[in-house]
């Protein structure tokens, strides 16, 4: 198992789209410090009655998580769809024939490179921006970063489990431009979906369950959802058991 992993690391690496995929977090965490500069200079700027009424609830950690997170998923899109596309998931299933295994190897590589890229770009924004809005009463960026610790792991946690879902639909569906739809589908339309044609009864706790609230569930923010953060917690788990598992049982039973 560790020469898989070894082999997927290197694999994930020699990937040119990797590095592309790294410097869009990069420019997303540059333009979280330009929002917080944006909302400071419209702070200092507003009159009295402004800032009364002035509603900026959302860190730009929180607004800018969804893009991280479709960053990794595309990754995890590509650490297996890539194979499939220029035709070397033949070489790999060769030199490792359990199957299972090397989307394992695929799954794990894929989430120890997202949960880093996640704390690290979800803590680089909340700090970054902490600096720049200094104690302006502003997102909440005046509390003590020590308060801020489990949700900013729990975002960053968030970011992994999306990117596994990523890898999980590219070996379910063997195509980059499908799973990559998949995902913006479960990402960004489905919530709309669900907030719009659905009784009000049933949209909040539907819409809970989605994959895009269960990172504000997880990190326990007020208002956020109906789950507690370990109900949030084995939503996101089952997500990932769910997906990988039907991938890993096609990758098995399919040819290539």
């Amino acid at each position: 198992m560790t020469g898989l992993l070894a082999a997927e690391w290197w694999k994930i690496r020699s990937l040119r789209s990797t590095y592309y995929i790294l410097a869009v977090v990069v420019v997303t965490v540059a333009l979280s410090a330009f929002m917080a500069q944006n909302a400071a200079r419209t702070w200092d700027s507003g009159s009295a009655a402004v800032r009364a009424t002035w509603d900026q609830t959302q860190p730009v950690e929180h607004v800018m998580l969804s893009l991280v997170q479709l960053c990794m998923a595309v990754l995890g899109v590509l650490v297996i769809s890539a194979e499939y596309s220029t035709g070397m998931i033949r070489t790999s299933l060769v030199a490792a024939p359990r199957r299972g295994r090397t989307l394992v190897a695929k799954a794990g590589v894929v989430g120890a490179v997202a949960l880093v890229v996640g704390e690290l770009s979800v803590w680089a924004m909340h700090v970054v921006a902490e600096l720049i809005v200094g104690d302006r009463p502003i997102a909440n960026y005046e509390a003590p970063l020590s308060d801020q610790v489990l949700p900013l792991l729990a975002l960053g946690l968030s970011v992994a489990v999306v990117a596994l879902v990523g890898c999980g639909l590219g070996a379910v569906l063997r195509s980059t431009a499908g799973a990559i739809a998949t995902l913006c589908t479960v990402l960004f339309v489905l919530p709309i979906l669900a907030g719009a044609f659905l009784p009000a009864s049933w949209g909040e706790p539907v819409t809970s369950m989605l994959l895009p609230s269960l990172a504000g569930q997880l990190a326990d923010l007020s208002g956020v959802g109906v789950l507690s953060p370990p109900g949030a917690l084995a939503v996101m788990v089952a997500y990932v058991v769910v997906v990988l598992g039907a991938g890993t049982l096609l990758i098995r039973r399919r040819d290539v």
